[in-house]
């Protein structure tokens, strides 16, 4: 359960701010998502494949 402390005199929109990120960081949303459709494990090592050549690209080009 995710509990957000409210002092007193705290504005409500950022209480709702404090919760909404607690909330993404818990990956219940990303899970759900994922869990829509069936994929294969050799279909998610390829994906994850792909990303990690992506973002190695990404960082070889900044240097």
């Amino acid at each position: 359960m995710i509990i957000v402390p409210v002092k007193d005199g705290e504005n409500i929109e950022r209480a709702l701010k404090k919760f909404k990120r607690k909330f993404e960081k818990t990956g219940v949303v990303k899970e759900l998502r994922a869990r829509q459709q069936y994929n294969k494990p050799s279909v998610i090592k390829r994906l994850k494949m792909q990303h990690a050549i992506y973002v190695q690209k990404l960082r070889t080009a900044e240097e």
